[in-house]
């Protein structure tokens, strides 16, 4: 019988507000037998010790290891610094990931620390290269979790709240920001992030393909969340609307998905899924016929590699 993923360390991104807090403060308060040791990366500072102070408070073996996303170097150093507390005993084996961290910028000429567009470069970028400088230190049985979003296509709710779906192009054409001379705009904001989440998508695909048995993929998509931290690029007004919207019957918040997100990275009822299944809310759900495609899932894996080669040089 397989060991319960439970009995190793879970591995999270972006644990200092929102979904991803709540479901490190989920994971934290299970009963011990229960419980992962956690790996919390997240930007350095006050919030990250104040998330990782609570977790231990409440019983879980946790470390904290400060890392700006948007900066593909101190990925490289949180990847180094995890394998080296895995190797050492600090914490137990490495049986998940989730790859929770994730903005939107209004401004899609803004670049990250190695140039990529900053949205594309966190939500994707840093992910693929924390999980390829991890993957030797993956012990099967292990689950890796996506946070994706059904932005990738456009229903009727999401055209009468103007959410522009993704408009795919190369990867490499995606990686690049903006020109000086555009204007920055609501609809571009909205395709990049959308962009970034199908990444993820066809990412998760590719990924599976190349697993050893034993290590699963899944996307889960939490649902809509108004009043996150991701509504920042759209203002107060915007948050504050989303704060009185997440009230309404059906809408997510953090508080409500944060424990689905820790029952997905960390469960039983979940083991049946990989192929980069996609999860939305707590039900399984197929995805539209363009996302999943073979042809590009096997360029956006070139492409990355060549991306997060040319960062590292």
């Amino acid at each position: 019988m397989n060991p319960p993923l439970t009995s190793g360390t879970l591995l999270i991104t972006g644990p200092t507000g929102g979904l991803g807090k709540a479901a490190t403060l989920a994971i934290a308060h299970r009963p011990a037998a229960e419980r992962p040791d956690l790996l919390l990366v997240g930007r350095p500072g006050r919030a990250l010790a104040e998330v990782a102070r609570a977790a231990r408070a409440a019983g879980a073996t946790t470390q904290e290891i400060g890392c700006d996303l948007a900066r593909l170097s101190d990925v490289r150093l949180a990847g180094r610094t995890a394998a080296e507390l895995l190797a050492t005993g600090a914490v137990r084996p490495l049986r998940g990931l989730v790859a929770n961290a994730g903005l939107a910028v209004a401004d899609t000429r803004t670049a990250s620390a190695d140039g990529y567009e900053l949205t594309f470069a966190v939500n994707y970028l840093a992910h693929a290269q924390l999980i390829g400088d991890l993957w030797e230190a993956f012990a099967a049985p292990a689950r890796i979790v996506l946070v994706g979003s059904n932005t990738y296509h456009q229903n009727v709710f999401r055209r009468m709240l103007r959410v522009p779906a993704a408009h795919w192009a190369d990867p490499i054409e995606l990686a690049r920001p903006a020109a000086p001379a555009a204007a920055p705009s609501f609809e571009q904001c909205g395709i990049a992030y959308s962009n970034s989440k199908l990444a993820a998508m066809y990412y998760a695909h590719e990924l599976q393909r190349r697993a050893p048995a034993g290590i699963s993929v899944i996307v889960f998509e939490p649902g809509f969340m108004p009043g996150t931290g991701l509504s920042r690029a759209h203002g107060t007004a915007m948050q504050r609307m989303g704060r009185v919207i997440e009230r309404i019957p059906g809408v997510s918040s953090p508080r409500k998905s944060g424990p689905v997100l820790a029952s997905i990275a960390l469960d039983d009822r979940w083991a049946h899924l990989r192929g980069g299944a996609f999860v939305v809310k707590d039900q399984e759900r197929e995805v539209k016929p363009f996302a999943q495609d073979p042809q590009r899932e096997a360029r956006l894996w070139d492409a990355t590699a060549a991306l997060l080669h040319a960062a590292g040089d």
